[in-house]
């Protein structure tokens, strides 16, 4: 389903990144709407799938995920049958939590959130275990410039 957005859809959902648990109440009053059309466009957007879910975000130090590790992986393989099944054991390790196939020299690049080198090595080695792989290479994250959820509507 195509939508259009106006600017105060746009609003709408800048706040909603911001907080999804903000009131409707306060959230009409922010974009200078009356609570039951505020209400309404929000569920306009729900229904046409704009707004996906409403999720916590949790902080990863706190449960003890302090190491980012960007894997990429190439492949000598590209039938659907593998990808296939690449795909869904790479999709089931709770430890990835963002998983691209890409143009250019890397076939897939995985964001993996674990606590620490020993826990990577687990996770590494299910990871080889699922199919077989041409390459996989590992970049450590030092720092965190910049995470957000939030898309620039």
């Amino acid at each position: 389903m195509d939508i259009v957005l106006d600017g105060i859809d746009r609003r709408i959902l800048r706040e909603l990144q911001r907080d999804a648990t903000i009131a409707v109440a306060e959230l009409a009053q922010i974009v200078g709407l009356s609570q039951t059309p505020c209400w309404k466009r929000i569920k306009r957007l729900t229904d046409a799938g704009v707004i996906m879910q409403r999720v916590a975000l949790l902080d990863r130090m706190k449960l003890d995920l302090g190491l980012v590790v960007f894997v990429s992986v190439r492949t000598s393989r590209h039938d659907q049958e593998w990808l296939d099944a690449f795909a869904g054991a790479a999709s089931s390790l709770p430890e990835v939590v963002e998983f691209y196939r890409l143009s250019g020299d890397t076939d897939y690049l995985m964001k993996v959130l674990v606590r620490d080198i020993a826990a990577y090595d687990a996770f590494y080695r299910k990871l080889i275990a699922t199919v077989p792989l041409s390459d996989v290479s590992s970049a450590f994250a030092m720092e965190q410039i910049k995470s957000t959820t939030a898309l620039p509507v």
